[in-house]
């Protein structure tokens, strides 16, 4: 029971921090640590909250597994930077959001078709930029992580948010 609240008390949290870009504090230093150059300037490209967002994940994650592999912590970071290629509106990711991740898959609605492939896109983004392929990969996998234990893990800290 209290997994539970305290999952929906992160997502409430991450909505009310979510309504304007200015009031997003990414700590872009931090990131910086963790990611190469053209992966950190790739991570500039993203939406404040978004960015914000991942690196909540990031030291959640860092914190409960201290020694989680460099590309573990720059997935992290990334993990939502296929979002980027729509405009971030609120209220479309809230009600988005509130679609079961994986329904509606095949909808031509592009709010849905791209959170349901934002792994996909933010992966290739990242090819296309020259990040590290085992980000990429980590990326890709992070809503369907099946037998990766580390996808796993990104999978847990993200869904907490």
């Amino acid at each position: 029971m209290y997994s539970v609240f305290k999952k929906i008390f992160g997502k409430i949290m991450r909505l009310a921090r979510s309504f304007r870009a200015e009031q997003a504090r990414p700590d872009d230093v931090w990131a910086h640590f963790y990611l190469q150059t053209l992966e950190f300037e790739f991570y500039l490209g993203i939406d404040p909250r978004d960015r914000e967002h991942g690196l909540r994940v990031a030291k959640q994650l860092l914190e409960a597994h201290p020694e989680a592999r460099e590309e573990l912590i720059a997935a992290a970071i990334l993990h939502d930077c296929g979002k980027s290629v729509r405009p971030y509106h609120v209220l479309e990711r809230v009600l988005v959001g509130l679609i079961p991740y994986g329904k509606g898959a095949g909808s031509r609605f592009e709010p849905i078709r791209v959170r349901n492939q934002h792994p996909q896109i933010g992966a290739e983004l990242l090819r296309k930029s020259g990040g590290r392929l085992e980000v990429a990969r980590l990326i890709e996998a992070h809503h369907c992580p099946q037998d990766d234990e580390e996808a796993q893990v990104l999978h847990f800290f993200d869904d907490l948010e």
